[in-house]
């Protein structure tokens, strides 16, 4: 059976195809590759509500919220 572990942060870099995630928006602005593509602030990118189905997207990146699953070992 699968939980529900945590909740990740993917960002795609349009020019380079990179893929990035990450742990929490917050760690996802401290990341100094992403800092001039983001073009966004901490605080408004927050009050988007970013999920899978409704991504940020501007001309340099899209960014996703989803879950990590793992396996439930405790069943």
């Amino acid at each position: 059976m699968l939980k529900h572990d945590r909740t990740i942060i993917h960002v795609e870099v349009k020019a380079t195809r990179e893929h990035f995630y990450y742990g929490s928006a917050a760690s996802m602005f401290q990341d100094p590759k992403l800092t001039d593509l983001l073009i966004i602030k901490y605080q408004t990118f927050r009050a988007k509500r970013v999920s899978a189905e409704h991504p940020y997207e501007n001309e340099n990146v899209i960014v996703r919220k989803g879950f990590l699953y793992t396996i439930n070992h405790n069943v």
